[in-house]
C-alpha cells in the first residue's frame, strides 16, 4: 500500500469515527450509513480538498452529501 493510500485510508477512518461520535452511533452503523448515502465516495473523490479542512468541516460536507442522497439523521 502506498503512503498516499495509507493517509487517505487513515483520514477516512478518522472521519467515520468522528461521525459516529457526533451522531451517537456505532462505528459500524456510521460506516454503513455513510456508505449507503455516498459520503464515503465523496470523501474518496474529494480527498485532496477535504483533508485540508477541519474534521468538523468535513463532517458538515459529509452530512450535506448524505442529505442530498436521502439520508435523514439530525
Amino acid at each position: 500500500m502506498s503512503e498516499g493510500t495509507r493517509k487517505q485510508l487513515n483520514y477516512t477512518i478518522a472521519c467515520i469515527h468522528a461521525f459516529a461520535r457526533k451522531k451517537h452511533m456505532s462505528q459500524r452503523d456510521a460506516f454503513l450509513y455513510l456508505q449507503k448515502y455516498q459520503a464515503l465516495s465523496f470523501l474518496s473523490d474529494c480527498y485532496e480538498a477535504e483533508h485540508t479542512l477541519s474534521i468538523e468541516d468535513a463532517l458538515d460536507d459529509m452530512e450535506t452529501v448524505c442529505r442530498r442522497n436521502g439520508g435523514h439523521l439530525s
